[in-house]
């Protein structure tokens, strides 16, 4: 048996049975009946399916504890993200205020996405009336949306401009929803998105103005193996790179040490 051969239900809840070995290294059965509403008797069932998935150093039944406690050298069985980790460590209950900061509510037009979506699919342009962040003008232009993109908060579409002669990233929210998005043939093949079909091997490290001990907690923070941190990401996204890791901000704790380019094939 493999994890993927379980059903959704079940391989969700032996995933929380693995971050809570990984991140609070023991776990019970009251953990998952909590958390899911199941019975005792279903808990212990996946237990058992768990600990069949180990093939070395899996958890071990601690009778004082009344709990399975992880080996010190635990392997997990998927990676977890740090909000999956701080699901499993956070310890505030349901009448006290959340220990996390909320998250933005980004708001995307249902209509505008399947406008864009329709133009996607079917390679057509489409057009909008876009608001710039920069310059505050709203005008209409022409665009070929090529793809949705997500930068880990807010969803973006990548389009050619015809006014601009360019691939860009543009933003759903700042298209007025009450435009008419008059659709057209795209007429002339469009030119190769090279930012789009080029990656970025970016090497990164803590930055020069920090003490030893400090540059040594980034290292711990960003999960450095080697003296340098290296990030690839597709060039048309590094922006939205250096904007999430705060890399142009004045005291970054990270600094590029350089960038290499190489080009993507395009499918």
């Amino acid at each position: 048996m493999t994890l993927d051969e379980l059903k959704h239900a079940q391989r969700q809840r032996l995933l929380f049975l693995d971050r809570c070995f990984t991140w609070r290294g023991v776990a019970r059965r009251r953990d998952l009946t909590e958390r899911f509403g199941i019975s005792t008797a279903q808990a212990a069932n996946d237990f058992r399916a768990y600990l069949a998935l180990i093939t070395q150093n899996a958890p071990e039944y601690d009778a004082r504890l009344k709990a399975y406690v992880a080996a010190r050298d635990h392997q997990p069985i998927a990676p977890s993200s740090m909000l999956d980790v701080f699901g499993v460590l956070d310890t505030t209950s349901d009448d006290e205020l959340p220990a996390a900061l909320p998250r933005a509510k980004r708001w995307l037009d249902p209509y505008v996405a399947t406008v864009l979506h329709d133009a996607i699919s079917n390679h057509r342009k489409v057009r909008i009336a876009y608001t710039s962040m920069s310059s505050g003008e709203t005008a209409p232009q022409w665009v070929a949306p090529t793809r949705f993109i997500f930068d880990g908060e807010s969803i973006h579409f990548r389009a050619y401009s015809y006014k601009r002669g360019e691939y860009r990233n543009f933003h759903p929210a700042r298209i007025e929803p009450e435009n008419a998005f008059q659709a057209g043939e795209i007429e002339a093949p469009l030119p190769l998105d090279s930012e789009w079909h080029t990656l970025s091997i970016i090497w990164l490290r803590p930055s020069a103005r920090l003490s030893a001990a400090q540059a040594a907690v980034v290292r711990r923070e960003y999960g450095f193996s080697d003296d340098l941190l290296k990030v690839e990401v597709r060039k048309a996204l590094e922006f939205y790179l250096d904007r999430r890791w705060g890399l142009n901000e004045a005291g970054a704790r990270l600094e590029r040490v350089r960038t290499e380019h190489l080009p993507i094939e395009a499918g």
